[in-house]
């Protein structure tokens, strides 16, 4: 489709699933050289995450565990800034590989109070991989290491990302119009 009506809000197709799946594939196959024998956990930040986390999770082939958190930080079509915790990481991190899969990274403000809190596990690494990074909206200094695609800062939905709740299930990611 080349354009979705979602709630009261008209989108245009912005990037296909064909791209966004080759994105992951490229970050898959890093990843894959990278956590090479570290057992690392993979910790998906949901609900915008799943999607990513469900294709990320086919293409790496490491020995590896997978846990959701859970984070809000959006009303409507902008950051309401307010991030809360909604449901914690059970698993014992302390000298692990903790690789946190995001969907999009755009303040950064949720990435850093997630790397803070799981720094307190006191793992042996933290990787960040997001399926898309906003750089232009970037506020904090926040390091990631695997970005399946830039994009700029425009209202997106779709491949788990919504408005209000609807939208995630779209295969493609659409863009405000």
């Amino acid at each position: 489709m080349k354009s979705v009506k979602v709630r009261d809000k008209e989108f245009e197709l912005f990037i296909s699933e064909t791209e966004i799946l080759q994105a992951v594939d490229r970050i898959a196959e890093q990843m894959n050289k990278d956590l090479d024998g570290k057992d690392p956990l993979f910790v998906c930040v949901l609900n915008g995450s799943f999607m990513f986390a469900s294709e990320l999770m086919k293409r790496v082939n490491v020995p590896s565990e997978i846990s959701f958190v859970r984070m809000a930080s959006y009303q409507g079509t902008k950051s309401s800034g307010k991030i809360k915790e909604i449901y914690g990481l059970e698993e014992d991190i302390k000298g692990r590989t903790v690789v946190i899969i995001e969907d999009i990274v755009d303040t950064g403000y949720t990435m850093s109070l997630i790397l803070d809190q799981l720094a307190c596990g006191e793992p042996e690494d933290i990787k960040v991989a997001t399926l898309l990074f906003k750089p232009e909206a970037l506020k904090c200094d926040v390091k990631i290491d695997y970005v399946a695609l830039e994009i700029p800062s425009d209202f997106i939905v779709g491949f788990g990302l919504d408005y209000d709740g609807y939208g995630r299930n779209l295969p493609d990611i659409y863009k405000i119009k």
